[in-house]
């Protein structure tokens, strides 16, 4: 079991998908611009291509945030590398192409920043995913670097990143709270219960440190929400608001 004795090496702050929304999702403008912004953890979404590749997209389709069509998944990279990631966010980052995770990762490794994966499989790929992503990040993550959180709403890829890689740590992610999630994290063998910023209160946070967990929280876009968090003990707060908040405090 995790304990709350043991440090936890991440900042409070993670800069969703590079830099909420004043860069396009998931692409290495935005996680480039997080970092200027004094960001040292990102939050990413990775998905298996049809040939084995990871890549960094959120939806299960391409459209709204690529000039593709269709799902993101049932393509090869090659295709996928083509792709304009950028017009539909503004002009200035038109042609923008999709990373793969190990680019990600290799650029977190260069300046030392923290990472957060979630797992984002395409649906009937859990397994393979979660695979994939432990396989991948146990490859090129040094032993003495910080390493990368894997998170995911599905519990298959999480079993499955546990299996090829246990080592990496891993969090739940929660919208609601079902019936036995903390039964289900603790048999996960999870570091952390990342939620719904909205889900947490006193008891609950009290109750998941008690268990050895950390709290983490999503997506935090306003003061208030981010000052209840703080005040209520919790661990790490994920933003797309890294113009308003600094990842110093």
């Amino acid at each position: 079991m995790p304990s709350m004795t043991t440090p936890w090496p991440y900042p409070r702050w993670i800069a969703h998908r590079g830099a909420g929304k004043l860069a396009p999702e998931n692409t290495m403008s935005a996680f480039r611009l997080g970092a200027q912004h004094g960001y040292r953890m990102f939050e990413c979404d990775a998905k298996l291509s049809s040939d084995g590749v990871l890549f960094l997209l959120h939806d299960a389709t391409l459209q709204r945030t690529t000039n593709g069509r269709g799902t993101g998944g049932a393509l090869p990279w090659h295709a996928l590398s083509q792709l304009d990631a950028g017009s539909w966010h503004s002009r200035a980052h038109a042609g923008e192409s999709m990373p793969t995770l190990e680019a990600l990762a290799r650029w977190c490794l260069a300046n030392h920043f923290c990472l957060n994966v979630e797992i984002k499989p395409t649906p009937g790929t859990e397994a393979a995913t979660g695979r994939a992503v432990g396989e991948l990040l146990a490859r090129i993550w040094p032993a003495t670097a910080v390493p990368p959180l894997l998170t995911s709403f599905k519990p298959d890829a999480l079993a499955a990143a546990q299996a090829a890689a246990p080592q990496l740590p891993r969090g739940l992610l929660l919208d609601t709270l079902r019936e036995g999630c903390l039964d289900e994290a603790q048999q996960l063998g999870c570091q952390a219960l990342v939620c719904n910023h909205a889900l947490w209160d006193a008891a609950l946070v009290q109750q998941v440190h008690a268990l050895g967990l950390r709290a983490l929280s999503y997506t935090v876009n306003d003061e208030w929400a981010a000052q209840r968090l703080i005040d209520l003990g919790t661990d790490g707060i994920i933003t797309d608001r890294v113009d308003l908040f600094s990842a110093a405090a």
